[in-house]
């Protein structure tokens, strides 16, 4: 039996920055909420604070993964190039990607049905493990939840600039520690990710 599944089209984006401050960005053109960008933050201490756009999915995200605190705030993610801008609340975040690496090459290669499959992730998920530490395409979410990432496309983070509640978070560093909002983390080298996730929900007693 499977519960209702919940597909999110989209681009994650990881970055560390040397003030030990971490920062995942989603940003899902394509969703069950329709179009909208979320900021997950770990701090140096180990606090995790979500930013999201409204309360209906600051409650599915945080159903979804763990949190120590919660924000409502706008989140606005602008694409111009390879120049990525993400405003949310108190933070301002400028992402510069660089080309596709040659694992992105073989990601866009693979059909788009087939990334969709929970299978195909399933499939990836040892390969995903040896290649980039820390990294895992399937696993259990939050209470009755299953989640599956399906990758189609991978580009290093080449620059990035950083201010929280007006200080800067200095310069652009490895994922280091992992972060730790669900079961598995962003690649360690800052990257922006083309994922299809797929939440499954409704799994009570499983």
């Amino acid at each position: 039996m499977t519960g209702e599944r919940l597909r999110f089209d989209g681009w994650i984006a990881g970055v560390g920055t040397s003030s030990g401050t971490r920062l995942v960005v989603g940003h899902w053109p394509c969703s069950p909420f329709g179009a909208f960008s979320d900021v997950m933050v770990e701090h140096p201490d180990g606090e995790r604070v979500l930013l999201a756009p409204s309360r209906r999915i600051a409650d599915f995200v945080a159903a979804t993964y763990r949190f120590d605190r919660i924000e409502v705030v706008p989140v606005a993610v602008t694409v111009s190039g390879a120049t990525w801008r993400v405003e949310a609340g108190a933070l301002h975040l400028r992402l510069r990607a660089g080309r596709r690496s040659a694992l992105g090459l073989l990601l866009s290669a693979v059909p788009a049905p087939l990334v969709r499959s929970p299978r195909w992730a399933a499939l990836c998920d040892v390969p995903a493990r040896l290649l980039m530490p820390g990294v895992r395409t399937l696993g259990r979410a939050g209470p009755g939840r299953r989640e599956w990432y399906g990758a189609r496309d991978l580009r290093p983070v080449l620059a990035a600039d950083a201010v929280l509640d007006g200080v800067s978070l200095g310069r652009l560093a490895p994922l280091d520690p992992p972060v730790a909002f669900g079961f598995g983390s962003a690649p360690r080298t800052p990257s922006l990710v083309r994922v299809t996730t797929t939440v499954e929900i409704g799994l009570a007693g499983r």
